[in-house]
């Protein structure tokens, strides 16, 4: 049966964390995943996942300055002391509010300089993260979303992932930034399962409900499951207007689509 994840740094985005926490356990989504949570309360926060229990799947590192591109610090030279500082408050927070994994951004940037930053900064972030049993996780993001972002490819995480031998560091398999850049979605999925940590949803090329666009998303919901994948995935989609209104999906062509009652 496959279970599903809101994303709440797109859905529910204009109410409070702890109000969207809520707000997602009412829709029937299974858990709850977001962005930057740094601004509540982690109290807050862990008192509406004990409400409804929901699990937080993870959150992100420090996005970093705006006007430096937003995307992150780790493999960006000349940041390791703010992008440690980042991955400290990450895995902090996380531990705090019993979330399970943490997205190391790796930033804008290039060259072999970059590799070298990033690579130090996942094994810091490793080691850390197994005093508190959680997952490191790495996300290829496409290139009309975030130009010159240092980690662009699925082929390139997963030589950083075999690199490193590092046991909880894995990847983040957003379909909709295969979709825009790289395709076969399903080939892909198939070929990295095994360094799969987490994997997220929008339709292609809109990142609007995922039962948009030319992507197939039943069928690779259907094939997910088939898979043998037990956790949720992230609906990680742009809403046009209340998030409520955007959920028809989850009947047509999410859990009904597999035959699973709503």
């Amino acid at each position: 049966m496959v279970k599903f994840s809101a994303n709440l740094g797109f859905l529910w985005a204009d109410i409070p964390l702890p109000a969207a926490i809520l707000a997602a356990k009412s829709a029937g989504f299974d858990a709850v995943e977001c962005h930057w949570p740094y601004d509540t309360a982690a109290t807050e926060i862990v008192k509406a996942l004990d409400d409804t229990g929901l699990a937080m799947l993870g959150i992100n590192t420090f996005k970093g300055d705006d006007k430096g591109g937003g995307f992150g610090l780790s493999a960006v030279p000349g940041q390791q002391a703010a992008a440690r500082l980042a991955i400290d408050q990450a895995i902090f927070f996380a531990a705090q509010i019993g979330a399970e994994a943490v997205h190391v951004m790796a930033g804008k940037a290039a060259g072999a300089g970059a590799k070298t930053v990033f690579e130090a900064n996942l094994a810091y972030a490793c080691t850390k993260a197994l005093n508190y049993d959680l997952t490191i996780l790495i996300e290829p993001l496409n290139p009309y979303d975030a130009p010159g972002y240092f980690l662009n490819s699925l082929e390139q995480a997963a030589q950083i992932i075999a690199r490193s031998g590092l046991k909880n560091l894995k990847l983040m398999f957003d379909c909709y930034h295969v979709g825009r850049t790289e395709g076969d979605i399903i080939g892909h999925l198939r070929a990295l399962y095994p360094i799969i940590g987490h994997i997220q949803f929008a339709s292609v090329p809109s990142r609007q409900r995922p039962d948009q666009g030319k992507v197939d998303f039943a069928e690779i919901f259907s094939v997910i499951d088939g898979m043998g994948w037990t956790r949720p995935i992230g609906a990680e989609y742009k809403p046009i207007g209340k998030t409520e209104d955007s959920l028809g999906w989850m009947q047509g062509m999410g859990r009904s689509s597999l035959g699973v009652k709503p």
